[in-house]
């Protein structure tokens, strides 16, 4: 990763111990650190901590940096061996089609508490957000840890060989060894760093319109105009829940059972993990507003919706910047 080694009068005030330097140093960098530690992690909350974690070591060690690389590169180094103390930790995220095949018939199943699931994130806004597209990162997660970190600083972020190394504490023949299986892994899940399979090429007025479409067709339980949208081989996951299910008729079973009949509907379209997404709000029966239920994101195949995966909670709405509930329709 070649960059201009830094020089300047925040760095030196920094490393006496200046603090608001050291912020300012470190602030414009956040956000795309934030979204490293997403993809090692797989949820907004635990890069939250990671990324809380790497700002206290780099102030912590800031009067060690000798200016041979940029701040940038610096922190992606320290966030970096943060996240892989976490992942040590806690182990990878997982989605419901990772714990068994797809459902066959349609059942009431308790969420599952026992796993640790994988979230919904929203959209970058920087030169790497389709490295955060959701099957890119869900597979990430089929990786060690030492796989996942290689892999993003090379692949992602253009670390070399050597610093990543230097970043790891191993040699160079261990990073190409785990680049190596992490890109066996990923060639064999059909994902690549780029994010697969591949994002739509559809205008944003367009995809704007099919997300609204599916949260119309929600609120009126209108099933013919829902499963219009969809492609034969579409897939539904929700977690907590362990169940997924895959193909139109499945699904179908599915909405007519559940979201189709368990309350009134209202939606906020919004985007995630570079997928146009659905906020869903649900107000059942003698409640009188509708209150945060799930994240919708939507992966489109052409203009049909490929695959739909509702991260459910209320927990998820405070990263898109939603409120809890919305107030009925009149």
């Amino acid at each position: 990763m070649s960059e201009v080694p830094v020089r300047g009068s925040d760095v030196d005030l920094a490393r006496r111990g200046d603090h608001e330097a050291f912020t300012r140093l470190v602030e414009p960098l956040k956000r795309e650190v934030h979204a490293h530690c997403y993809r090692m992690l797989g949820s907004a909350h635990d890069a939250d901590d990671a990324v809380q974690e790497a700002l206290l070591r780099a102030w912590r060690g800031f009067g060690r940096f000798e200016g041979r690389s940029s701040v940038r590169s610096w922190l992606y180094a320290i966030s970096t061996n943060a996240c892989l103390d976490a992942v040590e930790r806690r182990g990878r995220r997982a989605l419901p089609v990772d714990l068994g095949p797809a459902s066959t018939v349609v059942e009431d199943r308790a969420p599952r508490t026992d796993v640790a699931w994988l979230g919904p994130y929203p959209d970058a806004r920087y030169e790497q957000r389709e490295a955060v597209e959701l099957a890119f990162v869900a597979a990430l997660q089929h990786l060690p840890g030492n796989q996942r970190a290689a892999l993003l600083l090379f692949e992602v972020l253009g670390f070399s060989v050597a610093e990543i190394a230097d970043v790891m504490k191993t040699s160079t023949t261990s990073v190409n060894s785990a680049l190596a299986r992490a890109r066996r892994v990923l060639a064999a899940k059909a994902c690549t760093p780029a994010g697969q399979p591949a994002l739509s090429k559809l205008e944003d007025a367009r995809v704007r319109e099919i997300a609204t479409d599916y949260a119309a067709a929600l609120e009126r339980g209108d099933a013919d105009a829902l499963v219009a949208l969809l492609t034969e081989d579409v897939t539904w996951s929700m977690p907590p829940l362990p169940d997924w299910y895959r193909g139109r008729a499945p699904v179908m079973a599915f909405a007519r059972a559940t979201p189709l009949r368990c309350g009134a509907w209202r939606h906020v379209v919004t985007s995630a993990n570079t997928h146009p997404a659905v906020a869903c709000y649900l107000r059942r029966d003698g409640e009188e507003v509708h209150t945060a239920w799930s994240i919708t994101v939507l992966a489109l195949r052409g203009d049909k919706i490929a695959e739909l995966t509702s991260f459910i909670g209320p927990e998820h709405f405070e990263l898109f910047n939603l409120p809890p509930t919305l107030p009925a329709l009149p």
